[in-house]
């Protein structure tokens, strides 16, 4: 038979107070009620001894406060989204938060339908990899003041706090460090996105084969084709067909750089010395890869500490705007030829 669960009611009963003076000392009131120290420590002793757990729902509709985040991106799977994801899950812990994790596919339907779905559960703040079209979203959020940090991309006519990187930038000295080892046919493999992280990355690429005087060669995947074979097809045939023939490939996303890397090897291509390769984003599985695979390293513990700090600024109730841009790291190994620094 199921052990029955304790009630504040219950404990009240078993110390032989009243229930409005357990319920002050389990939300940190007592002292304001002139409870006394004894008192709070005989209550609190008492509930760890019977194992006693409050309702959260209980809990937050006395308080409005449900102490629980929303980390929405666009696929937690994928290796960066899951890496921000834990240290996110460390920092909020530490601070009293839970975090409830979810994923939109990129589709504004389903990001719209979760946000109603938190919203009516009174989650407490909004971290988010935002689709396309969530404007209006995010700003009846903040309307509502609710926290709302956006990170990965943002929306540049929408005043909200956004933790992002210098995507533009830090494409374009990938480029140039592949220009600089004597790569002149470089590929550049991408979403068809307008979002800023995807286009600035494009930009960037754009900027280095421009300023050296080189011809652009762009294959843009649709993000429907994402987890298909439709993807490692699209890259093999630009491989096979772009002419002059390539020399150098760029992936703008890891999960591109592991379906590209599958192309590679259905050509038999040899990395570095038929064509050099970088990603961005790093992954464990490139520094295993024969040979490991250069990328841009994105400043993981860092985006998470910035996240933390801008969306728990918010929740004490300052709702300044916060536009953060933080450098990255790039890598060379092996995949992107000679290291010239």
């Amino acid at each position: 038979m199921a052990k029955q669960k304790l009630s504040i009611k219950d404990v009240a009963a078993q110390l032989k107070i009243s229930i409005t003076t357990v319920s002050f000392i389990l939300n940190g009131k007592a002292k304001e009620n002139r409870i006394s120290e004894k008192l709070t420590k005989k209550v609190l002793d008492h509930i760890e001894k019977v194992g006693y757990q409050p309702s959260q729902l209980a809990q937050s509709l006395r308080t409005g406060k449900s102490k629980i985040l929303v980390f929405m991106v666009e696929d937690i799977s994928n290796y960066f989204y899951s890496s921000i994801a834990r240290k996110l899950e460390e920092k909020a812990y530490a601070t009293g938060y839970k975090i409830i994790y979810c994923s939109t596919e990129n589709d504004i339907k389903k990001a719209q339908e979760l946000i109603q779905v938190f919203k009516g559960r009174q989650v407490d703040g909004y971290i988010i990899t935002a689709p396309d079209g969530l404007e209006e979203d995010i700003k009846g959020l903040m309307e509502e003041g609710l926290p709302v940090v956006l990170f990965d991309r943002y929306f540049p006519n929408l005043d909200v706090s956004h933790v992002v990187i210098n995507n533009n930038e830090a494409t374009s000295i990938a480029i140039s460090k592949l220009i600089f080892n004597g790569y002149k046919n470089i590929g550049f493999v991408t979403l068809e996105s307008k979002q800023t992280q995807m286009m600035d990355r494009y930009l960037g690429y754009e900027k280095a084969i421009k300023d050296h005087g080189l011809s652009l060669h762009l294959q843009t995947i649709p993000y429907s084709d994402i987890g298909t074979d439709r993807v490692a097809h699209t890259i093999s045939t630009f491989i096979a067909e772009e002419k002059p023939t390539l020399d150098a490939l760029f992936f703008s996303t890891n999960y591109l750089t592991i379906s590209g890397l599958s192309a590679l090897k259905s050509h038999h291509k040899i990395i570095p010395t038929d064509i050099a390769v970088i990603a961005f984003d790093d992954n464990d599985l490139f520094k295993l890869y024969d040979p490991p695979i250069s990328a841009i390293s994105q400043p993981i513990e860092e985006m998470a500490n910035k996240l933390m700090e801008v969306i728990l600024t918010q929740l004490k109730g300052e709702m300044v705007i916060e536009k953060i841009e933080l450098p990255v790291q790039y890598i060379h190994r092996e995949s992107s030829g000679i290291h010239r620094p």
